[in-house]
């Protein structure tokens, strides 16, 4: 049995949420699965039992996840080559199979798993379905890869040229929670595969979501990356800027990096990066002043003042 002290502190902190449930209730959000969130079951039923918490205090939401760690891992196994440029995959036509298979499969079908034991309503739906997301094929890129400008072809690599975002409204409509994976086509049918953070990106900016979250193996955005200790609580554009522009962000965390600008310059107010390991992080990102991982605003003066105050602390935001 719970002692008294147990329960005035959840009293408490259903108080102190109060003011973010008031606000967000009728509002949407886009949340990114990415990381072991799709591969470790106890993490992925955790997340989405979180997502189902969010649901019943009247948020909207569209969950879009990838599954990159899965495709390459079964990739290896049937002896297909995965090949990173910048943290994006390069995407040959077998490749494409095996990040079909996963991402629509294997993953989606966890996702959904997990949501049926939450009960939580959700529909899978495919980047392709009804022209939610059209694309047209990448082109060639020249790239510096430390020995020279070289030409990248990204192969099956879409670029979004736009997203019909009534399709996610009438699944939500129906009271559907949406499940998007991001693999889409060109007009002529063509499968190509997209950066799940891209998508989520775009997907936002389409619905005009209160915030993009991107759950990732990462805590969030680390001030040194060989430090899990030095999280950055807050940033805005400027300091994101000084930072990639310092070396501080590479690999996987630049996709994320890219989608959290695209998302900002689309209209979205609020972009969150945060650990999926992190025991009930979403909600303490949604619904605590400190959060749990790093919020990134267009500019410091997004921030309301007790905002300000926590990063001028932190040393977050510039």
């Amino acid at each position: 049995m719970t002692g008294p002290y147990d329960r005035e502190a959840t009293i408490m902190g259903l108080l102190r949420a109060l003011p973010y449930i008031r606000l967000f209730k009728g509002r949407l959000f886009v949340i990114k699965l990415g990381g072991s969130a799709c591969s470790d079951a106890a993490t992925l039923r955790a997340l989405v039992e979180q997502v189902s918490v969010l649901v019943e205090l009247g948020i909207r939401i569209v969950l879009v996840h990838g599954g990159g760690a899965q495709a390459t891992a079964l990739a290896e196994r049937l002896g297909v080559e995965s090949r990173f440029v910048d943290g994006r995959r390069v995407t040959s036509p077998k490749l494409l199979e095996v990040v079909a298979m996963t991402v629509n499969g294997t993953v989606a079908t966890a996702i959904l798993a997990a949501c049926r034991a939450a009960g939580l309503p959700a529909l899978a739906v495919s980047g392709l379905a009804a022209g939610l997301v059209r694309a047209r094929v990448r082109p060639p890129v020249v790239k510096d890869l430390g020995a020279g400008p070289v030409e990248v072809d990204y192969g099956e690599v879409g670029d979004i040229v736009s997203v019909d975002a009534a399709v996610l409204e009438k699944v939500m409509a129906a009271g559907l929670v949406p499940v998007v994976s991001p693999l889409a086509a060109d007009d002529s049918g063509r499968v190509l595969n997209i950066n799940a953070d891209t998508v989520a990106a775009a997907l936002a900016s389409a619905l005009e979501a209160e915030k993009l979250i991107l759950l990732t193996d990462a805590a969030g955005i680390l001030e040194d990356r060989r430090d899990p200790g030095s999280l950055v609580s807050y940033l805005d554009l400027a300091g994101l800027d000084a930072m990639e522009a310092r070396g501080a962000l590479d690999g996987g965390m630049l996709p994320k990096i890219t989608a959290a600008r695209a998302a900002l310059g689309g209209g979205v107010g609020r972009v969150h990066i945060v650990g999926v390991r992190v025991k009930a992080g979403l909600l303490v990102e949604v619904f605590t002043n400190d959060g749990a991982g790093t919020l990134i605003v267009r500019s410091i003066a997004d921030l309301a003042p007790s905002e300000q105050g926590s990063a001028a602390a932190s040393g977050g935001a510039s």
